[in-house]
């Protein structure tokens, strides 16, 4: 059985994208120091990639990056860290996640390498614990609501009154799938319950949670001749937000009972997770449930009339929030908590019926809500397409990427462009959410399917007009995203320092210029190479490995800002022909507008980096890595990579580098052959 350095747990409540995100940046984060992992991911098809109790066993640290419950339990005992996952998304904070979790084992040395602003965050925040339950809640509930909505509102193709045997429209198959959808849709507030209860008390807690949802469907029953209490009346329902309640209050009683029942005999067991525990659990819910219906179902219209009296405000006041909710963390709890309001109002518009104020407002609501979702990745789309030479390749891609997320309402897409500069993204991500959600409004657009994107169109009344405001929406924050790209691409343009031309070399032994001068090194040719950037002792199990390294390191040097983009230009360059060349040497170079200053990166691996192609099919030992700014590709570039193709047909600069430990020597060797 493999044994793993780290073991992760990650999972977000949708379990769509930031679960995947967060488990590929901590793998990167690994394998950058050297460290084995396994990620398992609890994502919406369910836990994949399985810990399995040896592995738990075998690691030396845990890092648990969810906002829904993972079990953390499994792992009492370990060093661990245990964060939201949207603290890991990144791999420079996904790495700080891994320094924290080995510092944690009591190691002096990675301790010292530790995030120190960081070290409050240790002991997770009762908030976190409390958004991690509800969120685990909310993950359970999302599919009831797709799967219900999506069914419900494609049974309206046949008519809007196809569901009735007295109306002329009627279909008995789209009658079915409205009972089915309904079903679907009335089950989410009993599910939403018991998985925050759930997340709480575990398994036991899942009786009661379901019992606490359904009393707040219902609310409590009153004879209505009589205005007492009766089984055989009705009540008034106190929907999403007593499910979150009576989920909250169920799992903690659970926990009460666990500390109750403590000192009854362990042969007891059985019986308590039998008979006991869903006994009293459910008659305690019950009653509070029940007693606190009056106050919860005033609380809950209080909360529809304050939403109702921002659309009676006008389109640009509700529109703002919604758009401004949705865009602000894309996919985030901000995010979540506007979708799930739109997703509470649309299971009551679609019990209200069509042609009711209520069914009107909630389509409506429910249309805005998920053209702003929908908006972020169009922007990123149209930005890579239009403004393509400010965006790096891999920028390119995954915008291009983003026009099927986007039309499909997954809004995750567009989190990589916000990270890399929130300032002034996220403002330009929200105002155009919020354009098209004003628009979407003003066009008075319904939509009765609470997730789908435009594969919903059929049933969104006015379609046409909702696929107008969100390309609205879209081309305005594209055209803003691709002005500050080209503002801050011109600027770094302009940050570049004049060059003094010299007289182009007359050899290379790869890329010999055509050009009749070029620029010469940004630094002075005497430090150009500096010793803070010679690695000697290194040890590498592939090619990628030690780029992955050196991209790391340029960053962490300032030479560069984005790692990933700077390691696809050393991959691009592979891929047009290998740098290795002979004896041990090779010679990468990765020209790149995330590289912000020319350098000169080496890195030593006395064993040999195998897999790496070169011209005498021997290992590479020696690695000198060449870093040039995009603006200054063909001058700087040119310049740097002849002189030192130039210095390794000289035996003695050879034997010299490949012999050496000493950093200081090696930078002061190559520094020489640079002049």
């Amino acid at each position: 059985m493999a044994k793993f350095d780290i073991i992760a747990a990650t999972g977000c409540p949708t379990g769509i994208a930031h679960t995947f995100m967060a488990k590929e940046a901590l793998e990167k984060a690994a394998a950058e120091r050297g460290l084995t992992i396994k990620v398992e991911t609890h994502g919406q098809v369910g836990v994949e990639n399985e810990l399995t109790k040896s592995e738990i066993a075998g690691a030396k640290a845990v890092v648990v990056a969810a906002d829904k419950d993972v079990q953390a339990e499994r792992f009492a005992g370990k060093p661990m860290v245990s964060v939201g996952v949207s603290k890991a998304l990144s791999v420079e904070a996904a790495g700080k996640l891994i320094d924290r979790a080995l510092a944690a084992k009591g190691d002096d040395t990675v301790a010292a390498a530790a995030d120190i602003e960081d070290e409050g965050e240790e002991k997770e925040s009762i908030g976190h614990i409390i958004y991690k339950h509800l969120m685990n809640g909310v993950s359970h509930m999302l599919v009831f609501v797709v799967a219900g909505g999506v069914l419900t509102a494609v049974s309206f193709l046949w008519g809007i009154t196809s569901f009735d045997s007295t109306a002329s429209d009627y279909n008995s198959f789209a009658a079915m799938l409205k009972i089915i959808g309904g079903i679907a849709m009335n089950l989410m507030v009993p599910v939403l319950s018991a998985y925050i209860a759930e997340s709480i008390g575990k398994r036991p807690a899942l009786v009661p949670g379901f019992v606490a949802g359904m009393i707040a469907i219902q609310g409590l029953p009153v004879n209505a001749e009589t205005g007492m209490i009766d089984a055989g009346g009705a009540g008034v329902g106190f929907g999403f937000l007593g499910g979150i309640v009576g989920g909250f209050l169920a799992g903690y009683v659970i926990l009460l009972l666990e500390k109750v029942f403590a000192g009854l005999p362990k042969n007891l067991d059985g019986l308590k997770a039998i008979f006991l525990y869903p006994l009293f659990s459910t008659a305690i819910v019950g009653l509070v449930m029940l007693g606190i219906s009056g106050p919860m179902a005033a609380i809950n219209t209080a909360m529809m009339d304050f939403l109702k009296g921002l659309s009676a405000s006008g389109a640009v006041v509700l529109g703002l929030a919604i758009g401004c909710m949705c865009a602000f963390d894309m996919g985030g709890p901000v995010n979540k908590a506007a979708y799930v309001t739109g997703t509470a109002m649309l299971t009551e518009a679609l019990a209200a019926g069509v042609g009711t104020d209520t069914y009107n407002f909630g389509t409506n609501f429910m249309a805005a809500v998920s053209a702003a979702c929908i908006v972020p990745p169009l922007i990123t789309t149209f930005a890579v397409v239009v403004g393509k030479k400010y965006f790096s390749q891999e920028d390119h891609d995954a915008g291009v990427v983003n026009l099927i997320l986007g039309c499909t309402h997954i809004t995750e897409g567009a989190i990589p462009f916000m990270t890399k500069n929130i300032w002034p993204v996220m403002p330009i991500m929200m105002l155009g959410s919020s354009i098209a959600s004003i628009l979407t409004i003003m066009f008075n657009v319904h939509d009765p399917a609470p997730h789908g994107g435009f594969l919903v169109l059929p049933v969104v009344e006015n379609g046409p007009l909702w696929v107008l405001a969100i390309l609205i929406g879209a081309v305005v924050g594209g055209i803003l995203f691709v002005a500050f790209k080209k503002y801050d691409f011109e600027k770094n343009q302009k940050a570049a320092p004049a060059a003094k031309p010299v007289e182009a070399p007359k050899a290379a032994a790869v890329e010999a210029p055509k050009a009749a001068a070029v620029e010469a090194p940004k630094a002075e040719a005497a430090d150009f190479v500096k010793v803070e950037n010679v690695f000697v002792a290194e040890d590498f199990a592939s090619r990628d490995e030690a780029l992955s390294f050196v991209s790391n390191q340029a960053v962490k040097a300032g030479i560069a800002s984005d790692a990933d983009t700077v390691m696809n230009a050393f991959l691009a360059r592979e891929a047009e022909g290998t740098t290795g060349m002979m004896e041990g040497f090779a010679i990468p170079h990765a020209k790149s507008d995330a590289i912000t200053e020319a350098a000169v990166i080496v890195v030593k691996d006395e064993s040999g980096v195998t897999g790496w192609d070169t011209m005498d099919g021997a290992p590479v030992n020696v690695a000198i890595a060449l870093l040039i700014p995009g603006a200054q590709a063909g001058t700087t570039h040119l310049k740097i990579l002849s002189k030192v193709a130039e210095a390794l047909m000289d035996e003695d600069f050879r034997a010299t580098v490949k012999g050496s430990t000493d950093a200081a020597e090696i930078a002061k060797t190559i520094n020489a052959r640079l002049v």
